[in-house]
């Protein structure tokens, strides 16, 4: 569905007599239409009485679970949203009140970002689509480079910007390096086993007693498991993603902390999911204990080597998010620092692997996903309000000046008494932030607890400590922010004399067009982080089917 709605928009827009008729929001929309009708099959699956068990496609290449239809519908509602959220200026407006002769060739260039844009997005939410459900090592290795390809070229998409051009360039110079120890380990596998899908490769791992298979299998899976550490910026490989989130487009940057990280980190789930089951097979049956004590303890070191791999990731990713974030200046470095925490958090939950921690992991990506999406999005609001000079928003629309890209905003000093100019969206971004401190009773505050719960019941004790203290000493970056918003500014910035507009309609003066339809957006998830308290169920039933289905109950 998605593959030839892709075929036909790559159509229309290189038939000149289509794409001269059809406005660039009208692509967008069209795009996010179609984002939300694929999430509609994907709930309508839910119907399907044989898909508890999980149903293979394409020869096994692919596996279709409750699991993976839930998170199809989460990727593509995300990815809806993100695309939904470009048009915040009424572009129309733009070019009929510009003086074509002077900065025509820009109005050209705004039309080709914002068609390449939605057609780039639809690619790279097709291959986070797949990678879900691949169960197969070449589906899942094709399907995250379709991913990650669409992703370079997005970091990259304003080429007048050196900055974004930079930024491109270095991610795709390391997520190649990244790619490419994924498909040695892949290769290592494949050449140990002779095997491509993973559900065999599972089942000969658990009955086979030849050392060579076994330690080939071990060597391959921390390969893969390095190469997807770098994908999703968890430490010690972070180094990469401050600098891309902060040299590109901030519309950019919203796609890149939430829909990459979304399919690696399940992928992620369900490979130490399997390893972790096999391992409690082998020690509950122990049916030939002579030949299978060199494949338990290759097995084992197997298991150990993977979690001890991701509670070191968890650990450097939450000291390094937290202590780096104290010194940053810059809003999109700072939340790039944040997401790392985060990030730390998330692979706690992976290593523990048990019932609890597996639903306080699809808990916490659900509320990552809500609060990221929504934080972003007010900042690409405040950099309207802000910035809402009409000659310089034509110019950083244009990305053509050296400090930054699009509309962003860059120091957090300029939120600087925005309290005072737009009340609502201040007390909105506020709400987000405290939620990613952990500050009950928002939902942030109960992700937190549930990874905690679950590290302490399972023995996890260190890590819990170090769990806790990051998280309060992370809230002071969070009201770094906060206390700027609230300080009033003696001097207010020509930029800033204004509140924010929200019509439908176009006018003719000179303040800024902000779309209603992002407004309602902002309103509903800012609503589910600050309610989920009132009413927690519909939510946390949801994680617990799903984590019970894992375990076949």
């Amino acid at each position: 569905m998605m593959f030839i709605s892709i075929m036909i928009l790559i159509v229309a827009i290189a038939l000149p007599s289509i794409n001269r008729n059809i406005s660039p929001n009208l692509y967008l929309r069209i795009s996010s239409l179609l984002l939300l009708y694929t999430g509609a099959l994907a709930f309508n699956a839910f119907y399907i009485q044989s898909i508890g068990s999980g149903i293979g496609i394409y020869s096994g290449l692919f596996q279709v679970t409750l699991f993976t239809q839930f998170f199809d519908i989460v990727i593509v509602l995300t990815g809806s949203v993100i695309l939904i959220a470009w048009p915040l200026i009424n572009h129309k407006f733009i070019e009929n009140n510009l003086d074509l002769s002077e900065e025509g060739h820009n109005i050209l260039s705004i039309r080709n970002y914002r068609i390449k844009y939605s057609i780039i997005v639809l690619i790279s939410t097709l291959g986070s689509l797949l990678l879900v459900s691949s169960s197969n090592l070449i589906s899942l290795y094709l399907s995250l480079e379709l991913q990650s390809f669409g992703v370079y070229i997005l970091a990259s998409l304003y080429r007048h910007s050196e900055l974004a051009i930079s930024a491109g360039l270095k991610y795709f110079l390391l997520g190649s390096l990244a790619s490419c120890i994924i498909l040695l380990g892949c290769g290592l596998i494949y050449t140990f086993t002779g095997l491509t899908n993973l559900d065999s490769i599972y089942s000969m791992i658990s009955v086979i007693d030849n050392n060579n298979i076994l330690l080939g299998f071990s060597l391959g899976l921390i390969l893969i498991f390095i190469g997807l550490l770098f994908k999703i910026a968890a430490a010690p490989l972070h180094n990469w993603a401050p600098d891309v989130y902060a040299d590109s487009a901030t519309i950019i940057t919203t796609w890149l902390t939430i829909i990459p990280k979304i399919s690696i980190l399940l992928i992620f789930f369900e490979i130490q999911t399997h390893i972790n089951l096999i391992e409690n097979i082998n020690l509950i049956l122990e049916i030939n204990p002579l030949n299978n004590i060199i494949n338990s303890n290759y097995l084992n070191n197997s298991y150990l080597w993977s979690n001890n791999l991701l509670l070191i990731s968890s650990l450097l990713s939450l000291l390094i998010g937290t202590i780096l974030g104290l010194a940053q200046s810059k809003i999109k470095r700072l939340l790039a620092y944040s997401t790392i925490s985060h990030v730390g958090f998330i692979l706690l939950a992976l290593a523990i692997n048990s019932e609890q921690s597996i639903e306080a992991l699809i808990f916490y990506i659900i509320q990552y996903t809500i609060t990221n999406l929504n934080t972003f999005l007010i900042i690409i609001l405040f950099g309207y309000i802000i910035k809402n000079s009409f000659r310089d928003l034509i110019q950083s629309i244009m990305v053509e000046d050296e400090t930054g890209t699009e509309n962003d905003i860059n120091y957090i000093s300029e939120l600087k008494g925005q309290f005072f100019l737009n009340p609502v969206l201040s007390i909105t971004l506020t709400i987000c932030l405290f939620s990613m401190a952990g500050i009950p009773p928002l939902i942030g505050f109960f992700s937190k607890q549930f990874v905690l719960y679950s590290a302490i019941q399972n023995g996890y004790y260190f890590m819990s400590i170090i769990a806790i203290i990051v998280s309060i000493i992370s809230a002071s970056y969070y009201l770094k922010i906060i206390k700027i918003l609230f300080t009033e500014e003696e001097n207010t910035s020509e930029y800033s004399d204004k509140e924010l507009k929200i019509i439908n309609n176009l006018n003719s003066n000179s303040e800024i067009e902000i779309s209603s339809t992002n407004s309602f957006i902002i309103s509903t998830l800012t609503l589910s982080i600050l309610l989920f308290v009132l009413k927690p169920s519909i939510l946390l039933n949801s994680t617990t089917i799903l984590s019970l289905s894992l375990f076949n109950f």
